[in-house]
């Protein structure tokens, strides 16, 4: 067995051991996700030897590849709190990326070594109630002003992930020589973290998706994060990792959906037979199946893609928007159909689909709704190579 292969192993038998039966408590009991909870399963994860499947030996992590994450993760994916519990959940899966590629020596140790560790959380502000930015990065409203001093930025953002109870924001802004990236510290008296916006989904993230004002925030040069006016060309050096990191977990619940629907049609008689054996749900299982294999094997190609060419490259930009796309949709239907083959227990969180049902619907909206990826996919298509 492959090293690989054996850390497939554990982790899923981690997630069984430790994560599963938390994960009924925050599902059906009602315990909050906070960092108590994340602090509790990553040392778990540490002490199982499965923790930081995206982050280097030298801060206590794995140091996989990405072909080899995509195994891992899909396993640890098996629970909507198993990448959490390794370190491997959004926003702090893309950051890590985001800081290891571009930080510099003093930011990797002030930011990057406590999260990629696990001590801390992170998060990154660059989506903005309208007109600001959303899906068109263009957009940006916040503005940064440079100083003798450094910088101050003004601005309010919206739908920011982990914020409330993050050890840093990384502030996407605009100065006049185009967006640039601003390491903020959380205790910044110009920083305040806003209402905690109700959402569909609320299981997985502690700090939620939150508002958050940026008021006369002063930040020194030091905070800049790459060089200034290139944050939108250096966010796209988290975005393609980051994509697949999504498509890799929500995988793995994906498969535990259907896992979980096996085995209540196969105990579960109507009309005289086991569920499992009328036709009509023969046809929802076999989708099923159609659907994870096709997935399975799409994301496992695109992260071969990243590990060759490198995740800036235009093969993986191109790859991870089909991967994020498709594989978001499947899990979708995967999902509703567990729902559906698990007739009125499923839309009760006493079985777990509904709730997996209802935490992944923001796939597809997150990372780049289904819509504009298309429209991307298909401007790069029409382009033709170059």
């Amino acid at each position: 067995m492959s090293a690989v292969a054996e850390l497939v192993e554990q982790t899923r038998q981690f997630v069984i051991d430790h994560v599963i039966p938390v994960e009924r408590e925050v599902v059906a009991g009602g315990r909050v996700t906070d960092d108590a909870l994340r602090l509790d399963l990553q040392k778990k994860a540490k002490d199982a030897g499965v923790f930081g499947p995206l982050s280097e030996p030298q801060y206590g992590g794995l140091g996989l590849d990405t072909r080899g994450q995509a195994e891992v993760l899909e396993a640890a994916g098996a629970s909507l709190l198993g990448p959490l519990a390794v370190n491997a959940w959004a926003p702090d899966d893309g950051n890590i990326h985001l800081l290891a590629e571009v930080a510099n020596a003093e930011q990797r140790e002030r930011y990057l070594a406590p999260l990629a560790s696990g001590e801390v959380r992170s998060a990154i502000a660059l989506t903005e109630p309208a007109p600001g930015a959303g899906s068109d990065p263009r957009m940006l409203r916040t503005m940064a002003q440079e100083t003798d001093n450094g910088w101050i930025i003004n601005g309010a953002k919206h739908f920011i992930t982990g914020a409330n109870g993050a050890a840093f924001t990384i502030c996407v802004a605009m100065t006049t020589d185009g967006p640039t990236m601003f390491l903020v510290d959380q205790d910044n008296p110009g920083l305040q973290v806003g209402r905690r916006m109700p959402t569909l989904d609320h299981t997985s993230a502690p700090g939620g998706h939150c508002e958050m004002q940026f008021t006369d925030c002063e930040v020194p040069d030091s905070a800049v994060l790459g060089e200034v006016g290139r944050g939108l060309e250096l966010a796209q050096v988290r975005l393609a990792p980051s994509r697949l990191v999504f498509c890799m977990n929500w995988l793995g619940l994906a498969i535990r959906g259907h896992q979980l629907t096996l085995e209540h049609i196969t105990g579960r008689s109507s009309f005289g037979s086991p569920i499992a054996e009328h036709g009509l749900a023969q046809g929802l299982v076999a989708d099923n199946e159609i659907d994870i294999a096709a997935a399975r094997s799409l994301v496992r190609s695109v992260a071969a893609t990243i590990d060759t060419y490198g995740a800036t490259s235009p093969q993986a930009r191109h790859e991870t928007s089909i991967a994020k796309t498709f594989v978001s949709e499947a899990v979708w239907r995967v999902l509703d159909r567990a729902v559906q083959l698990h007739g009125g227990l499923g839309v009760c969180e006493d079985h777990l689909v509904a709730r997996f049902l209802v935490e992944a619907r923001a796939f597809r909206i997150y990372e780049g709704p289904s819509e504009v990826l298309r429209w991307s996919i298909a401007r790069r298509v029409l382009r033709g190579p170059r």
